[in-house]
């Protein structure tokens, strides 16, 4: 899966990878840089790339390293998202990302890979912005309509449309690669996959916005000149999170098709995310599901929410101690232009599942 190859395209470009312990289940990984600039092609050295992803890495190796940059970005948001639930995007299985919680077809493994899909985007578009990468360069959308007259349009905007075409064909390579009995739970599985990737990819897109410069003087904004700009990545992962609690339960139908379980929902569209399978209720550890369970995390005791120790727990009850923590205190702005703040400690009461 795409996560596999995340992990190797982000040891070769990043030799010292500072991965949340218990978050990514991945101890550092130092690569001698002889090693990534050695004799061997960069692609034969990535394990886990399909045929097809073979193909575009030699095509285009200067494009790996965003990918990868890409994937962590959306791991990182996965994991803030995730931050106050059972799931907090965690594995106890150090083969990959999130081990053996993506061999469930589940609203989890459906927002993984729609994060992972809109993060490559994102990575992707703005490395042409910046002018990384070889094979194309700003942003050439058409000018909106409703752009006032007078206002310049051609500023070097992130090249969205180039983002989302790449990483449809890396991304979904592996997918469309396969070839599975029409029907089977293999095929329903990659037609989850290839949904939720373009969910993901149709967020970015439907984010983007027109953004631009004041020009004139004493900034009297006599001229503008605008340009496309993706949205703050939080903004995607604010929205992909809202369409994971709304993601809708599928089956396949006797065309090989997935259709909605229940009927009387609204379809989903392209933008929305589809899952085929229950998730665990991810209070215990268990080997088998890739869960590490709820014992010894931090909860609210005052929250009714999926962070309140009642749910957090799933019932098990909570220790209550008191930790020592240290934050910034007493900050003052100084002309010009900087805060300096001091360092205060204090001691606060924590809960932490039993």
């Amino acid at each position: 899966i795409l996560f596999t190859i995340i992990v190797v395209i982000v040891a070769f470009f990043h030799p010292l990878c500072l991965c949340p312990r218990r978050s990514l289940a991945m101890n550092p990984l130092l690569i001698p840089e002889a090693y990534i600039i050695g004799a061997q092609p960069l692609c034969s050295q990535l394990v886990g790339l399909s045929q097809g992803q073979k193909k575009l890495c030699q095509l285009y190796q200067d494009h790996m390293q965003y990918i990868g940059e890409g994937a962590k970005t959306g791991i990182r948001e996965c994991q803030y998202q995730f931050r106050h639930r059972r799931w907090n995007c965690s594995t106890v299985d150090n083969s990959s990302v999130f081990g053996r919680v993506m061999h469930i077809a589940s609203r989890e493994t459906a927002f993984t890979y729609a994060i992972s899909a809109a993060g490559v985007v994102n990575a992707v578009s703005r490395a042409c912005r910046e002018g990384e990468l070889s094979s194309c360069g700003c942003s050439r959308a058409a000018r909106p309509k409703d752009l006032p007259r007078d206002w310049l349009w051609g500023g070097c905007g992130d090249n969205l449309l180039y983002g989302y075409r790449f990483s449809k064909e890396f991304v979904d390579a592996r997918e469309r690669e396969k070839s599975y009995t029409k029907g089977s739970d293999e095929s329903a599985r990659q037609l989850m996959n290839v949904h939720n990737n373009e969910a993901g990819r149709r967020t970015v897109s439907d984010l983007a916005h027109v953004s631009c410069k004041c020009h004139g003087v004493s900034g009297s904004c006599s001229l503008k000149t605008c340009w496309l700009q993706l949205a703050d990545f939080r903004k995607v992962g604010d929205a992909l999170k809202e369409k994971y609690d709304s993601a809708a339960a599928m089956k396949l139908n006797a065309r090989g098709k997935l259709v909605q379980r229940n009927s009387k929902f609204n379809a989903p569209t392209s933008n929305d995310l589809v899952y085929l399978e229950s998730s665990p209720d991810y209070c215990l550890m268990n080997q088998s599901t890739g869960s590490l369970g709820t014992v010894g995390r931090l909860c609210n005791k005052t929250s009714e929410g999926m962070d309140g120790c009642e749910l957090m727990c799933c019932g098990r009850g909570y220790d209550q101690y008191k930790a020592q923590i240290v934050e910034r205190c007493h900050c003052k702005f100084h002309w010009c232009c900087y805060v300096k703040c001091k360092r205060c400690t204090k001691i606060v009461d924590q809960f932490v599942c039993k």
